[in-house]
């Protein structure tokens, strides 16, 4: 008798276990299945990217000092191949969007930024210009080519 009880026992235990893990295993992978079921669809459009050489900037001085440093990036644009002309007509007034903040910044800040933080400052820049115009971008992203900070 005590043979059986213990056996029901360990089997109940078992059957616990085993419907707690299977819970466990439904509730742990669910999540990974609605993640896929919801991330974005990949982007298809070919893109062409557009340069605009030799931004140079003078780096504000500290307070009073002489404006000796200077920051030259050269900025690729990545637009839709249906945007490229009206980015290449654009250069010009992009050229000056971004000297005009990256002038912001003196020696010691300029020195301090990353690729990507830069890059996300003229990203910025960009987006509120246009929005200030209400017009849309004609490229999607700002990348730097090149940077030199003197």
């Amino acid at each position: 008798m005590k043979k059986l009880k213990l056996i029901s026992l360990v089997v109940g235990v078992a059957l616990i276990t085993a419907a707690g893990g299977g819970a466990a295993a439904y509730w742990l992978l669910r999540p990974a299945k609605a993640a896929v079921a919801n991330a974005p669809a990949p982007d298809k459009r070919e893109y062409r990217y557009v340069t605009l050489d030799k931004v140079i900037v003078m780096l504000r001085g500290r307070e009073g000092g002489p404006l000796t440093n200077y920051l030259a990036v050269d900025l690729v644009f990545k637009t839709p191949v249906s945007d490229e002309a009206q980015t290449k007509q654009q250069l010009p007034k992009l050229r000056s969007i971004a000297v005009r903040s990256l002038s912001e910044f003196t020696l010691e800040q300029a020195g301090m930024l990353t690729i990507p933080a830069l890059s996300d400052h003229v990203q910025k820049a960009y987006v509120e210009s246009f929005q200030a115009e209400a017009r849309p971008m004609p490229f999607g992203e700002v990348m730097i080519g090149k940077l030199i900070i003197e």
